[in-house]
């Protein structure tokens, strides 16, 4: 019997189940579809993701304007991420696990993540710039809220305790996208959507993109915050939102498929770019 045709029986000797089986083809092809792309749609994906996200921010502050309350404007806050995973655009940290794996199983290069990485993040930050600097001219009664929001991230100095929130902020979305992919069930995937926007902006988790357009709406309505000390803050936070996605969701995840990830790498050519080309 081929091995596809039993595959098609659920029927597996793999020491993984079959579900996983079914997840891992698909973070691959995924992964793979992504370090493929040309420069410009990269750039373009990741514009249309600082923009969408940026409809996260704009509800995040209109409740925390209102309330007060942290926990409810980070509900308010999945607004973006729903926004994000339905119009197909994508963030910088959303990158960490299929792109990755797309790699290690040598359906990608590591040139490919690092074109991908670095567009996707320009791209975010721009698209986000703007979409909040719009924010502000519309809304400046929510001065003092986003100037307080900004200040939290980048008023301490780095601790063990930013370090954490950090990790954390890049875990998070990094699971988030892991249990996006783990079903085939759009509502199922919004609602894992709304648990990531939840957690990271309603306990205020450092997250490199989600808060830069914090940062950068303070910055626009005035507040006693600079883009210097924002990138004293951007590049640790980046560096531990990287750290946190792959080491505690992307690694682990490749160790629990270790064995399909082999089956990979020996049906792939030994040069990624020789089989898709680098665009």
């Amino acid at each position: 019997m081929s091995e596809e045709r039993r595959r098609e029986l659920g029927e597996s000797d793999a020491p993984v189940e079959e579900e996983l089986i079914e997840s891992f083809d698909e973070t691959i092809t995924e992964g793979a579809e992504r370090l493929n792309r040309t420069g410009r749609n990269v750039l373009v994906t990741g514009l249309f993701g600082g923009l969408e996200v940026g409809l996260g921010i704009m509800a995040y502050l209109a409740v925390l304007h209102e309330t007060g309350n942290h926990l409810l404007a980070g509900l308010a806050f999945s607004v973006g991420l729903v926004a994000l995973f339905l119009a197909h655009s994508e963030l910088f940290t959303e990158n960490f696990l299929m792109p990755v794996a797309a790699v290690v199983a040598r359906e990608g290069s590591v040139r490919q993540l690092g074109k991908l990485w670095g567009g996707t993040l320009l791209g975010n930050l721009v698209g986000g710039w703007i979409f909040v600097w719009i924010v502000m001219q519309a809304f400046p009664q929510w001065s003092d809220v986003v100037s307080e929001a900004a200040h939290h991230y980048v008023d301490p100095a780095i601790s063990l305790q930013t370090v954490a929130l950090a990790v954390l902020g890049g875990s998070t979305i990094t699971l988030m996208s892991r249990m996006q992919q783990g079903t085939q069930s759009d509502p199922a995937k919004i609602v894992a959507t709304v648990i990531g926007g939840f957690l990271l902006a309603g306990l205020q988790l450092f997250h490199s993109i989600l808060d830069s357009l914090l940062i950068f709406a303070a910055i626009h309505s005035g507040a006693d915050v600079t883009y210097l000390q924002w990138l004293g803050w951007f590049g640790y936070t980046l560096l531990f939102n990287v750290l946190g996605g792959i080491v505690l969701v992307t690694l682990l995840r490749l160790v629990r498929t270790k064995e399909l990830i082999q089956e990979r790498r020996e049906a792939s050519p030994a040069d990624p770019e020789d089989a898709h080309g680098d665009r």
